[in-house]
């Protein structure tokens, strides 16, 4: 029996590793945790309660894992539009991408201009509207989706100051 979980959890894995698609990872890995917390469950105790808690908890804490993951992608595909935005003048237009550290979302690309700065005081801001033109590395004809954000000077860099387009591309994921 032992021999049949591993090689069902390796095969797992193994998809999970491949895939692009966070809704594969995220609930791959949840099942996943589901598989290892009974295992483990298993050899703790014979308490169906206790067995059941220890099973939730691992699974929390896997999805928990996932979703950190995914905060941290969104946030470095922020950074990236941003660092671009940045040193844009108002009205002037660039091209973004980013190459994911871990291929759990797609390689994206657009562009983004600066609509408006925004300063005041040592505060510099800027407003700023970005599209999403597809994947990295595929050409043809772009299918843009358009967003609006704020980004803000923090020290040397630019960071992402607002909380959309997070909300309606990423959820609860932001």
């Amino acid at each position: 029996m032992q021999l049949k979980q591993t090689s069902g959890l390796l095969v797992l894995c193994s998809v999970i590793g491949l895939s692009g698609c966070s809704s594969v990872v995220t609930e791959g890995s949840s099942a996943a945790a589901g598989v290892a917390g009974t295992a483990l469950a298993g050899k703790v105790t014979n308490n169906a309660a206790v067995a059941t808690g220890i099973g939730l908890g691992v699974q929390a804490a896997a999805r928990a894992g996932v979703q950190y993951e995914q905060r941290k992608i969104h946030g470095e595909e922020q950074d990236a539009i941003a660092s671009v935005a940045g040193s844009l003048a108002a009205g002037a237009v660039a091209n973004w991408q980013i190459q994911h550290s871990l291929p759990l979302e797609d390689n994206e690309r657009g562009r983004v201009t600066v609509s408006r700065i925004i300063s005041s005081q040592g505060m510099s801001c800027k407003e700023i509207v970005f599209s999403v033109d597809g994947l990295v590395g595929q050409a043809g004809k772009p299918t843009s989706e358009f967003y609006v954000a704020t980004i803000c000077q923090s020290g040397a860099n630019w960071k992402w100051a607002s909380v959309e387009p997070a909300t309606e591309r990423w959820g609860a994921l932001q």
